[in-house]
């Protein structure tokens, strides 16, 4: 669940990066009481993230600062359409601007890819799911992204569930245990509550993770057929994620192949931000000879 006080802090953060010592560009080219009407338009098709970001953007720049939104989270829109309006003092909206569509253009980005995933595993079983492949800082927004294009989150953090990966396994086998028996010495140090999640790369791991009562099985870079055969061999008996190698091109197969999830990096790691501007025309500028040029378009 993405919290009020996640935002604040990235906000804040972002502010404070971009502008540390106020906007001196507008401060010494616009005049103090000129206001301004700026409407954040889609310059082409997507899935809406971020629309919180934009309020609290504006709020902490300026609260008097109206922000009407003409679309919710995980609403799809299409090139040419209004998101938001937004009014008030013009210096403000030029300082916001940045921070608000730089977070809008890349959560947006993420909804969006997330629900090409989504339809391309409609009429099958599988989830998609994120991974912690996030920008550092952003996960509680990036997360939140994903569910608003229609997927689901896997765990937020080190601290919030059990993954056993490849390279757990090499320090434990070393040590002579076999993967069965260091699973279940592990599960004995573990509350009931914890969900245990272990990686296979090879098919005759299956059984061995399996034995020790594991929650939830991945499969690594397995190929289509390999899946079916896994999904086969777990029988039911917990959770099959499917990873790695999972591209717009090969998630359609891996989601017939049976598996629950299908974990994807690429959700946040390599998204590529929606195009999204910010249109603003200047409603009145004190102590001149008439108004600013209309469609005034910020940077």
């Amino acid at each position: 669940m993405l919290t009020d006080d996640a935002i604040e802090q990235v906000v804040r953060l972002a502010l404070r990066e971009d502008a540390p010592w106020g906007d001196v560009t507008s401060e010494a080219l616009i005049p103090i009481d000129a206001t301004a009407t700026a409407s954040v338009v889609a310059r082409e098709a997507g899935v809406l993230s971020g629309v919180r970001v934009l309020r609290e953007t504006a709020r902490q720049v300026d609260p008097l600062i109206e922000v009407e939104t003409r679309a919710a989270d995980g609403d799809r829109f299409e090139a040419g359409d209004t998101v938001a309006v937004v009014r008030g003092s013009a210096r403000s909206i030029l300082r916001a601007e940045r921070v608000a569509l730089n977070l809008l253009q890349r959560l947006s980005g993420i909804a969006t890819l997330t629900s090409e995933y989504v339809a391309l595993t409609a009429g099958t079983s599988a989830q998609i799911v994120d991974t912690r492949k996030t920008t550092p800082g952003l996960r509680a927004l990036e997360r939140d992204a994903v569910v608003a294009g229609g997927g689901r989150n896997h765990r937020f953090s080190l601290s919030d569930a059990v993954l056993v990966k490849d390279n757990h396994l090499a320090v434990l086998l070393a040590s002579g245990l076999t993967v069965t028996e260091a699973l279940l010495t592990m599960k004995a140090k573990l509350s009931h509550t914890t969900h245990v999640e272990v990686e296979v790369d090879r098919l005759d791991q299956i059984e061995d993770v399996l034995v020790a009562g594991v929650d939830t099985i991945m499969l690594d870079n397995f190929s289509p057929a390999d899946l079916v055969a896994g999904v086969a061999a777990v029988a039911g008996r917990a959770l099959v994620e499917a990873s790695g190698g999972v591209n717009l091109e090969t998630v359609a197969a891996i989601a017939r192949s049976g598996v629950d999830l299908i974990s994807v990096g690429a959700l946040t790691h390599s998204v590529r931000a929606l195009d999204l501007g910010l249109d603003i025309s200047i409603d009145s500028r004190a102590g001149s000879s008439g108004r600013a040029p209309a469609g005034f378009a910020a940077l």
